[in-house]
């Protein structure tokens, strides 16, 4: 099995070179690309007041922060989590920088950039040209987003990794996956909610051509008993 973890953070601005900080990590994780029960969240003391602008986008005040944990308190149970997998992210440059500079502060080493991977660039190079937020993305893929009042990391994580599965092939909705093993707690991909199908059904004309194309062929597959 392999396994990967997805994350996101809430923070105080844009620049963590401009002293903006981390308020929010959340993280699932993957097994197989899919999400288990395993999660990570945590709301951290940034240690400096919040801004209007990054409140009007998380909603996270200040007041809500007062007696959280620095990051120096929760940096070993993340990187814990974390461990040597994967690290899947929406526009993974910018959570990998905050983190990064979280870490430097408390004397730890930098993420590995080899273990991003960005669902930002594979919306991208899968949709060019058309818009790739994570609203955007779920509105595409048909994934609810009702609950989506404002960014909150966990939230967001949990969007995510329905729009991850449908970046990288799709799988089934509704799928069950018993432990290898036959022990421990079953992992379910629980989507949003089941695709509709639909159904191809060639019309009189178009089952003409089809037909014309094969008389046209020596000896058709499609024509054999």
């Amino acid at each position: 099995m392999t396994r990967s973890v997805l994350f996101d953070t809430e923070t105080t601005g844009l620049d963590p070179a401009q002293g903006h900080r981390v308020v929010e990590v959340a993280a699932i994780e993957l097994i197989n690309d899919l999400p288990t029960k395993n999660v990570f969240h945590m709301l951290i003391d940034p240690e400096r007041d919040m801004p209007e602008d990054a409140l009007r986008i998380h909603g996270i005040t200040s007041e809500a922060l007062r007696g959280k944990p620095r990051f120096a308190e929760i940096a070993p149970a993340l990187l814990d989590f974390l461990a040597d997998a994967k690290l899947v992210a929406h526009n993974a440059p910018f959570d990998f920088a905050f983190l990064d500079a979280e870490f430097a502060r408390v004397g730890l080493p930098p993420l590995d950039p080899g273990r991003m991977v960005d669902t930002l660039a594979l919306a991208k190079a899968r949709f060019p040209g058309l818009p790739n937020s994570l609203d955007a993305l779920c509105r595409r893929f048909e994934i609810d987003l009702s609950a989506r009042t404002t960014h909150n990391a966990l939230l967001d994580c949990r969007l995510l990794a329905d729009v991850y599965v449908e970046l990288t092939g799709g799988r089934q909705r509704g799928l069950l996956l018993v432990a290898e093993d036959g022990g421990g707690d079953a992992m379910v991909y629980i989507a949003s909610g089941p695709r509709t199908p639909r159904p191809i059904e060639p019309d009189p004309a178009e089952l003409a051509a089809h037909a014309a194309f094969l008389a046209r062929l020596r000896d058709p597959l499609w024509l054999s008993p």
